[in-house]
C-alpha cells in the first residue's frame, strides 16, 4: 500500500478509489460507525486541533478518516508518505468544500510538528504498514497535549482469519501482523507515560470482514451462484460513503443503522471481540 514508507510490496489499488468511490457495505458501515464515536471525542474532549497520521489504513477511498472531524470544525491535518495520493486526497477534500491542511511526509514516523500540539493524533490500521510504527506511535505521544487514538484490526474475529488462512493467504506478505497485537501499541503508550482512558472495539457488523467484495468472496470459496452474484453487484448494490457526505444519498444512515445492533448492544467489549472488526485504545497525556 505504501511505495514510499514500506509494505513488503508495493499496492497502487488506492488509486482505483479515489475516482471509484463505490467502496461496498462494509466500508460504509465501518466508516458511519466511526464517525459516531469520533462525535464522542468532540464532545467529550472539547477536541478542536486533529492530527491523522498517516491518513491510510482503511481501505476505499483514502484521506476521508477525518472528514466528520471536519464537518464539526475542527481543524484537521493530514499526513501521507505519498506526494501523488496526497494531492488526491486534496482534490476529493475540495469536491467536499472541506478545508484541512496536507502535509507530505517520508518516512512518515517523524512527524514535523511542534510537541504538545494537537488535542488528538490518531490513525486507523495504519501501523502494520510502516517501517517503524514504535517511532510514529511516539511521535503521536509528543505531539499531543491530549489524546491518542489507534486502531488496529482484530486478529481474532472469523473475517480475519478467513482472509488469513483461505481468502488472501499472501496479505501477511504485505503487513506486519505484531502491530495488530493491542499489547504492543498498549506498552508503547503506557512507557511513554500515557494513560489508557478506553479501550474497546469496534465496527462490529453481522458480516465477518474479509477486506473484499462479496462477489469475490463467494468467488475464492467455490461458490458459484447466480442469484447471490446479482445481488451483490450491480447498480442496486452501490455504497459510497462520498454520496453520503456529498448529499447525493442522505438514507445511508437510516440504512446502516439497521446493522449496528451489536454495536450498540451494552455488552463488555470482551464478548463483542469475537467478532467486531477493529479493536482501538484511547489515551491521555498525563
Amino acid at each position: 500500500m505504501i511505495e514510499e514508507e514500506g509494505a513488503v510490496s508495493a499496492d497502487l489499488g488506492w488509486k482505483r478509489w479515489m475516482t471509484d468511490y463505490n467502496e461496498g457495505l462494509g466500508l460504509v458501515y465501518e466508516r458511519l460507525v466511526l464517525n459516531d464515536y469520533l462525535d464522542r471525542l468532540v464532545d467529550r474532549y472539547d477536541t478542536r486541533e486533529v492530527l491523522e497520521a498517516p491518513l491510510y489504513g482503511m481501505a476505499g477511498v483514502s484521506g476521508i478518516n477525518s472528514v466528520r472531524f471536519a464537518q464539526r470544525d475542527c481543524h484537521v491535518t493530514l499526513v501521507d508518505d505519498n506526494a501523488e495520493r496526497l494531492g488526491e486526497v486534496e482534490r476529493v477534500w475540495g469536491e467536499l468544500n472541506l478545508s484541512a491542511s496536507f502535509v507530505h511526509q517520508s518516512p512518515v514516523a517523524t512527524l514535523p510538528f511542534p510537541d504538545d500540539n494537537f488535542d488528538l493524533v490518531w490513525n486507523w490500521a495504519a501501523l502494520w504498514y510502516l517501517r517503524d510504527p514504535a517511532t510514529l506511535v511516539r511521535e503521536m505521544i509528543r505531539t499531543s497535549r491530549r489524546l491518542v487514538f489507534i486502531a488496529m484490526p482484530n486478529r481474532l474475529q472469523v473475517g480475519y482469519l478467513l482472509r488469513r488462512y483461505v481468502l488472501e493467504r499472501d496479505f501477511v506478505n504485505r503487513v506486519d501482523e505484531s502491530w495488530a497485537d493491542i499489547a504492543r501499541i498498549r506498552g508503547i503508550l503506557r512507557g511513554a507515560g500515557v494513560s489508557i482512558i478506553e479501550e474497546g472495539v469496534m465496527d462490529v457488523p453481522p458480516w465477518p470482514d474479509t477486506v473484499m467484495p462479496a462477489t469475490e468472496v463467494l468467488s475464492r470459496l467455490g461458490i458459484r451462484s447466480a442469484r447471490l452474484n446479482e445481488k451483490f453487484s450491480g447498480d442496486d448494490w452501490q455504497w459510497s460513503t462520498m454520496d453520503y457526505y456529498l448529499g447525493k444519498r442522505p438514507e445511508l444512515r437510516q440504512q446502516i443503522e439497521r446493522y449496528a445492533f451489536l454495536d450498540r448492544a451494552r455488552w463488555p467489549w470482551q464478548i463483542k471481540a469475537l467478532w467486531a472488526h477493529h479493536r482501538y485504545l484511547l489515551g491521555e497525556i498525563t
